[in-house]
């Protein structure tokens, strides 16, 4: 039974997420039922993140199993043909070993939260950005988030219904930057836990802002409190940019 490795961009905003369930569409269901309509055969699709509603991807890895060998660019197209009108593409495909899976294969995950900081609304980016009106420092916000990189107890940047089974984790890197009016937070990680990067990018937005201090931001993190959390950015300005294999 070949196994095939799909790579997928996604507007999250129409979906409840990645994961299927039923109070609403999800990605995992729109790539199901475009499996179905292409092949015949009902499939399960598992992927590299489980991200939240209104969480975009550019680069999500995702891998199903069929029943009998594929052509990797038929698959491509026929999946992208019955995917319409979800806003889901699928950019690559390709057969992959059988062991493989895209989920505990992974040694990297990346992510990118966008704020886009200026005072009129957005229009043309309505839903793929935070808008913040404040003028907003990013050289102090990476050098706040430079005290993340490494093995910590992350419960303060963990959502209350987490179900990880511990709040530590290792942040490979951490980094933010301005290009124009956009403010990106790039990181990456093995795993992450629930509500991580959009807590830290909340906290960020604080420091960027001059509400928090270098200083404030550490401490809260340090503290090991949920309750020291800023507000949790929304999950429009974060997106799933793709994932490491050995």
């Amino acid at each position: 039974m070949p196994r095939y490795k799909v790579i997928l961009e996604f507007d999250g905003g129409p979906f409840v997420g990645w994961q299927a369930q039923a109070n609403g569409r999800a990605v995992q269901q729109a790539l199901e039922d475009a499996v179905v309509k292409f092949s015949g055969e009902t499939v399960t699709v598992f992927s590299a993140g489980r991200t939240d509603a209104g969480v975009h991807a550019l680069a999500m890895p995702a891998h199903f199993d069929l029943e009998r060998p594929r052509d990797p660019g038929v698959i491509r197209d026929a999946l992208n043909f019955h995917l319409k009108p979800d806003p889901v593409a699928v950019l690559e495909a390709e057969e992959v070993a059988a062991d493989f899976h895209t989920r505990f294969s992974a040694t990297a995950r990346r992510y990118r939260y966008r704020i886009v900081n200026r005072r009129a609304p957005l229009t043309l980016e309505a839903g793929r950005a935070w808008r913040l009106a404040p003028p907003i420092d990013a050289d102090a916000m990476n050098r706040a988030a430079q005290v993340l990189v490494g093995r910590h107890d992350f419960t303060t940047f963990r959502a209350s219904t987490c179900q990880a089974a511990t709040p530590v984790k290792t942040l490979n890197s951490i980094a933010v930057d301005r290009r124009g009016d956009d403010v990106f937070i790039e990181t990456a990680a093995r795993s992450f836990l629930h509500h991580q990067v959009r807590s830290m990018a909340g906290a960020l937005a604080e420091v960027g802002m001059g509400r928090w201090s270098v200083a404030d931001f550490e401490a809260a993190f340090r503290a090991a409190d949920r309750t020291r959390c800023a507000q949790v950015a929304p999950p429009e300005g974060l997106y799933f940019i793709g994932a490491e294999y050995a």
